[in-house]
């Protein structure tokens, strides 16, 4: 029997011995790449926590002591160390398997679900303040990425740490890393701690450097403060001395001795502390270490040489690829054209744009607000900013885009890929919000393309735009539609009939258009004749053609890959009611839940019955119920 298997939870990890630790770190990594290589999942991020997770549980108790880790994308070792190590951990962001994050519905050890950055030092500062007014004992600790102090709202939470505990544990997990190369001057400012020796000598031996000069003695008997203020004589204090809290580090962060040292000193100290601790992205897989960004978040590979053994039958391009291009194009003849992005070049393609026009791109960080701004400031000045960012990260940055894109109506392009699901991500990453969250939003046009070649036009459509644009697209590949090789400007506000038909018109927004043409098909087989609408706005939604289509055809269906409280299907409502028209309407899209992890799409949409033949069934009962009706039960 494996050591890790005999884990049976956080007290088993605390009766090891010394010897036995590595091999409990190396049967993880295994497991985890192991796992990872089949359903792929966050890779680099794991392996480079594994001893100090198990540190973690050897000098804290969970669930009594409560662990946050920011994103959560790298709690795979807690899951495998609290009692998940079975077959759910096997189909790990699959059906019926464990969430790729840490989720309170999961596991009491879960304290605080996540999935964006930058969550965790706030809520870990609220728990804190709840304990405190609760006379509470036990410990906060978060685990916060170098990465996730670019975010705003962690600065926010750092801002307000004093004022509200005297009992705060902070890991500032440094790999240097978010999803590509940090940028800023954080980053930047990290990597100068780790690399002042005498700063960390003082920090770690201050007393006894004082006993040797003269005076010394005296200033240590004056207490910390004056420690912390003759420390600052000979080199500059950390910022997070500043800030009121107590800095130690740096500290390896694959020694289990040194962790569970300075672990054990954070847990009585008697203020805030935080422990700077360097780990390595990848760490126990050379292949993984050598691409920590293709290894952060993999799909399925080969584990002997990290290719992924995803294929199509037939290659396409993705359509973050095709946005890509599209931008490099135009931007080659138009320096105002400006890509920004926060934290995901290679996710969003812009690192095409970043090889050719280097001076035409620009990484924030894990900052989607400042990005929205930044690009708001630059559109302010004469250039058009190109910002892609995925629709659940783009809910980040809502206020912005109405009080600093919107109000002042300025030309910004937003490409937000991963629109619709993202399978093996679950609820904090699919994409099902933007088009209820920006449709109420005045200035803007909304696009969803059916295709490669049309969101190639759709881009050209929002860079001629005078105001904001915003394009919804699917992840991964396109259907295989050839790309013009310059896109044309599409009429804003215009739908397209892509089949004729007299008896319905299903209405289709973006990639929703392959489902319904299918449906045509199977609706014919039944004698219904179906006409098939590409809707490619959802605002300015296409007024005459939705008119049309009530007056000449019985029923109207409407399909959206989005929610449909607020969506699509709720703008062609609108309009019908604006007009004082009565035309049965059946909406379909994703329902008021939120919406799990899953192995496919496929499988997904099946859960829910938006699967082809559930919903070929629900349109036929309709028609049924509409045909035995009295014309006053259907007006009604």
């Amino acid at each position: 029997m494996s050591l890790l298997n005999s884990i049976k939870g956080p007290e088993d990890v605390k009766q090891l011995n010394d010897t036995q630790l590595p091999v409990l770190a190396s049967e993880i990594r295994e497991k985890i790449i192991q796992t990872t290589s089949r359903n792929g999942g966050h890779v680099g991020p794991n392996l480079g926590v594994v001893e100090l997770t198990i540190a973690l549980h050897r000098v804290f108790s969970s669930p009594q002591d409560a662990f946050l880790f920011d994103v959560s994308h790298q709690g795979y070792v807690h899951k495998l160390l609290t009692g998940r190590n079975d077959s759910r951990f096997d189909k790990l962001r699959n059906a019926e398997g464990l969430s790729g994050f840490l989720n309170r519905n999961e596991s009491e050890h879960d304290a605080f679900g996540a999935g964006h950055a930058g969550t965790a030092l706030s809520a870990a500062l609220g728990m804190a303040k709840a304990r405190d007014l609760n006379q509470g004992s036990e410990h906060i600790v978060t685990v916060c990425g170098d990465a996730a102090f670019t975010c705003g709202v962690t600065l926010e939470g750092l801002n307000n740490v004093t004022q509200n505990t005297k009992k705060l544990i902070i890991i500032l997990n440094d790999n240097k890393w978010s999803i590509s190369k940090n940028v800023g001057a954080l980053s930047k400012y990290f990597n100068e701690l780790i690399t002042n020796p005498l700063y960390n000598r003082l920090n770690d031996d201050l007393e006894t450097f004082l006993e040797k000069i003269p005076g010394g003695r005296k200033l240590i008997q004056l207490g910390a403060k004056w420690k912390r203020e003759t420390k600052d004589f000979l080199v500059s204090s950390s910022i997070f001395e500043k800030f009121g809290i107590r800095y130690i580090g740096p500290i390896d962060g694959h020694d289990l001795k040194q962790l569970e040292y300075y672990l054990n000193f954070a847990k009585y100290a008697n203020q805030p502390v935080l422990l700077h601790i360097l780990t390595t992205k990848g760490k126990g897989y050379n292949v993984a270490i050598q691409n920590p960004e293709r290894f952060h978040g993999a799909s399925p590979f080969d584990i002997h040489t990290g290719k992924s053994t995803n294929s199509e039958a037939i290659p396409s391009l993705k359509y973050q690829e095709v946005m890509g291009q599209t931008i490099v194009k135009l931007a080659t003849n138009n320096p105002t054209i400006i890509g920004i992005t926060a934290a995901m070049p290679s996710g969003t393609s812009l690192n095409l744009l970043e090889k050719a026009l280097p001076n035409q791109f620009f990484d924030v960080g894990i900052a989607e607000e400042h990005a929205v701004l930044f690009a708001a400031g630059m559109a302010c000045k004469g250039f058009h900013p190109v910002v892609a960012i995925y629709s659940t990260f783009l809910q980040r940055a809502y206020d912005q885009i109405i009080h600093d894109v919107a109000i002042q109506n300025l030309p910004i392009l937003f490409c937000m890929d991963r629109s619709g699901l993202s399978p093996n991500d679950g609820s904090t990453h699919h994409g099902l919000f933007d088009i209820s969250y920006l449709r109420p939003i005045p200035n803007c046009i909304i696009m969803a393309p059916s295709n490669e070649d049309e969101l190639a036009d759709m881009i050209q459509t929002g860079m001629n735009f005078k105001g904001p644009a915003f394009i919804r697209y699917p992840r991964g590949s396109g259907i295989g539609v050839p790309i013009k090789e310059k896109p044309k400007a599409i009429e804003i506000g215009s739908s397209i009939r892509t089949k004729s038909g007299n008896d319905i018109d299903i209405w289709a927004l973006g990639i929703m258009n392959e489902t319904a043409e299918k449906l045509a098909l199977r609706l014919s087989e039944h004698d219904i004749n179906a006409g098939v609408i590409n809707a490619r706005f959802v605002k300015p939604i296409d007024r005459n053609q939705i008119l049309k289509s009530a007056s000449q055809t019985k029923l109207i269906i409407t399909l959206e890959d989005g929610v449909l409280n607020g969506g699509f299907g709720s703008a062609l409502l609108e309009v019908l009611d604006e007009e004082n028209i009565l035309c049965p309407v059946e909406r379909i899209g994703w329902p008021d839940q939120f919406i799990d992890h899953g192995t496919s799409v496929k499988q997904l949409r099946e859960t829910v019955g938006l699967d082809l033949e559930t919903i070929l069934n629900r349109i036929l009962k309709r028609l049924n119920e509409s045909d035995n009706s009295t014309p006053e039960v259907q007006i009604r």
